[in-house]
């Protein structure tokens, strides 16, 4: 009676019941690839970018940047937390975790404040022409 059991464990195990272990255990049909719209920068028509730097960088709670301008193009992406940010001369943009942003080359940054109760984690994405290295220039006013 064993030697019956084990053998029909045996060809149940090798695919006598028509199907296999491989197709019990298929994968999950993949999911589409999503491509979600952040931003459309428009970049200076003659800006030509030889390279990117990206920084992830954080503010801690309540925490503000200083006045400050880049001397070249930058992108972002917020990735925790909220910011806001104002360019001089427009409206604060209240940004939270997903959104993007967009900061002219030689603007004056007025505003680039952590606004929530959290630290705030952003990526900086720094278009550098060639030869160009600085990214920053903190102003007094």
């Amino acid at each position: 009676m064993k030697m019956m059991q084990t053998m029909m464990l045996s060809t149940l195990l090798a695919g006598g019941c028509g199907c296999s272990y491989a197709q019990s255990q298929a994968a999950p049909a993949a999911s589409p690839i999503v491509r979600k719209a952040l931003l459309t920068a428009a970049i200076s028509p003659n800006k030509s970018v030889a390279d990117v730097e990206i920084k992830e960088i954080t503010l801690g709670r309540g925490q503000n940047a200083p006045l400050h301008l880049h001397p070249c193009p930058v992108v972002g992406v917020i990735t925790a937390g909220s910011i806001a940010l104002q360019i001089e001369g427009q409206a604060v943009q209240h940004l939270k975790a997903g959104d993007a942003f967009y900061e002219p080359a030689n603007v004056r940054i007025a505003r680039f404040d952590n606004d929530g109760e959290t630290p705030a984690t952003f990526s900086a994405f720094y278009l550098l022409g060639e030869g160009e290295h600085e990214i920053i220039r903190l102003l007094s006013k």
